[in-house]
């Protein structure tokens, strides 16, 4: 058991050494990726105002494929909000698997980072 709490602390301290370089601001809001075992999601976060411009949620598989195809239609949803440069919060994730396959396949929709 003890393990299972050292492993959610070295999370929480990854997050924050992110997240202390990281705003989002009016002109690049902040996109946040969640991702989890059930899934993923997403958000585009204006930190100055504390307001969630673009948000969804993809429950439907854990593939690579399902990734991307999310990373593709919420870059969609961005675009037409016009919302096209955003600073990216990948959270305690390392930038590989399907946080990179998200990131890679809204960068071929539009979406700056």
């Amino acid at each position: 058991m003890a393990r299972l709490g050292r492993k959610e602390q070295q999370a929480v301290a990854r997050k924050r050494r992110v997240r202390n370089v990281i705003r989002g601001t009016a002109e690049r809001p902040r996109l946040m990726l969640k991702v989890s075992n059930r899934g993923l999601e997403a958000q585009i976060i204006d930190d100055n105002n504390s307001k969630t411009l673009v948000g969804a949620r993809e429950m439907s598989g854990k593939s690579l494929d399902h990734a991307s195809k999310f990373g593709k239609t919420f870059a969609g949803l961005a675009t037409r909000q016009k919302i096209d440069t955003v600073v990216f919060d990948r959270g305690s994730k390392r930038f590989h698997g399907r946080v990179k396959a998200f990131v890679e396949a809204a960068r071929e929709a539009g979406l700056e980072f």
